[in-house]
């Protein structure tokens, strides 16, 4: 398994994961209302983040197969963290989260982080040390938990 810096090339693999993935975000099984949510997970929205300077990505190849995929926005929210259903259970999350984590401590995050969740990833955010910070929130036609991690806990 190789952790690399995500390249513009990177970008509809990237797209292609997190849609396969993002099916149970959504508020309706037709995904009305999610348009928004859908725009900002196509292959030209990822090419974006992907190139700009306030996102960092990275992403987990194993034999040339795309495994996971992790970003981080301004240096402190956790914008995307998706591990490819073969590898999930597998310990690539936590990874993928810890290589991130510290490369933002090294550029000066003292261990605060943010992090929307899915319904459906809660408990994994907990073991990572993230608390939930308010209500369930329902927007652009899907559901998600606003958390943080204070300090690096």
């Amino acid at each position: 398994m190789q952790i690399r810096i995500a390249t513009s090339a990177d970008a509809a693999p990237i797209s292609a994961l997190i849609q396969n993935l993002s099916g149970p975000f959504f508020l309706s099984s037709d995904r009305a209302g999610a348009e928004p949510f859908l725009d900002s997970i196509n292959e030209q929205a990822i090419l974006n983040y992907v190139t700009s300077n306030n996102f960092s990505y990275l992403i987990a190849e194993d034999a040339g197969v795309l495994a996971g995929v992790v970003a981080i926005r301004d240096n402190k929210h956790l914008f995307h963290l998706f591990v490819a259903s073969a590898y999930q259970g597998t310990g690539l999350g936590r990874r993928l989260w810890e290589v991130v984590r510290s490369a933002a401590i090294a550029k000066g995050n003292a261990g605060d982080f943010t992090v929307n969740s899915s319904l459906n990833a809660i408990a994994v955010y907990s073991k990572f040390g993230f608390s939930p910070t308010s209500e369930v929130r329902q927007m652009h036609g899907i559901s998600f938990q606003p958390m943080a991690l204070s300090g690096g806990a």
